[in-house]
């Protein structure tokens, strides 16, 4: 079986499990650069029975399926990807497999961009570098304040102890946080979406997308925050209206965002973003961490393992 491992930008992930068992079986060649355009991808991809992609860094709608005949299964890292059309991948045959995904890095790179944020990080670290003027900054503690979680799952969950480590008080909503979920982590709910976003210091929305959250922070919502409200996104940009944020960023210099994700990615070299002094942006690290690229391709080996057993296993549907 030909085997296309594509989106390895670190290239690591041959490294990152042992690939040995599926010698004999499976042939793989490794592509670490962007993807291509369309018509280079599928030109590209055409030959490969098999494919694993990161994440959603490759987007495998009905009409790039369609124009990869040969192709049977598709690995993603993790258990959900927006950028593949389940539907037509089961419509045209193409078996999807997801690896199992934990919530634990992006908790900490929650942490990590709060942290960056509210004590001028990025800038002082330069400065430093730079040999600028020494102490340019004042930066705020986080004891004290409150930290506002707009969904309290798995994700929700870790960042809300995290607050509580340092000191912060936290409230969370969601359309299913019930009152004993939030006693359960000794978290206050909160009685409105509205009323969390006007009564915190930082707003976290550490949630999966959906039609529903898509968009769930606009104009509206941004115009609730308090003063020097921080708005931390580490789960999917689309969950926060980009439009709408830079518009609030470039209004108000007391905002501040802290983003790990954006509705496009790679980041686009003259995006708005990049140049707003009130963001902290890291280029969507939340999952790169040696421990979760060992999990994912140990359980992509063994994806396709099972495939070329005849046992398929984690089997995405629409």
């Amino acid at each position: 079986m030909k085997l296309a491992i594509i989106d390895d930008y670190q290239n690591a992930a041959l490294a990152s499990a042992d690939w040995t068992r599926l010698d004999g079986r499976v042939a793989i060649s490794v592509f670490g650069d962007l993807a291509p355009e369309r018509a280079a991808l599928i030109e590209r991809l055409r030959p490969f029975e098999a494919i694993l992609c990161m994440r959603e860094r490759t987007r495998f709608d009905a009409a790039t399926l369609a124009a990869l005949p040969a192709l049977r299964l598709l690995v993603t890292t993790g258990m959900r990807n927006a950028a593949i059309d389940l539907a037509a991948a089961q419509a045209q045959g193409v078996v999807v497999c997801g690896t199992r995904a934990g919530s634990a890095p992006a908790a900490e790179m929650t942490w990590a961009l709060l942290l960056a944020a509210i004590r001028h990080l990025p800038d002082e670290a330069q400065a430093l570098r730079a040999g600028r003027p020494w102490q340019a900054t004042l930066g705020r503690e986080l004891a004290g304040r409150r930290l506002g979680v707009v969904g309290l799952g798995k994700l929700g969950s870790k960042v809300a102890r995290y607050a509580q480590a340092f000191d912060m008080e936290v409230t969370a909503w969601s359309r299913s946080a019930a009152a004993a979920r939030c006693a359960a982590r000794g978290v206050e709910p909160a009685a409105s979406r509205d009323d969390l976003l006007r009564g915190s210091d930082v707003v976290s929305r550490p949630a999966p997308l959906t039609p529903q959250s898509r968009g769930m922070i606009g104009a509206r919502e941004l115009a609730l925050l308090k003063q020097g409200a921080i708005l931390v996104n580490t789960a999917r940009g689309p969950l926060v209206d980009e439009a709408a944020l830079i518009a609030a960023l470039a209004a108000r210099p007391d905002l501040t965002a802290a983003l790990d994700v954006f509705d496009v990615e790679p980041l686009p070299p003259d995006h708005p973003l990049r140049r707003l002094p009130n963001v902290v942006a890291s280029p969507h690290l939340g999952y790169v961490t040696q421990e979760t690229y060992r999990a994912w391709h140990d359980d992509a080996v063994a994806a396709f393992d099972a495939y070329l057993r005849g046992a398929p296993v984690r089997v995405l549907t629409p």
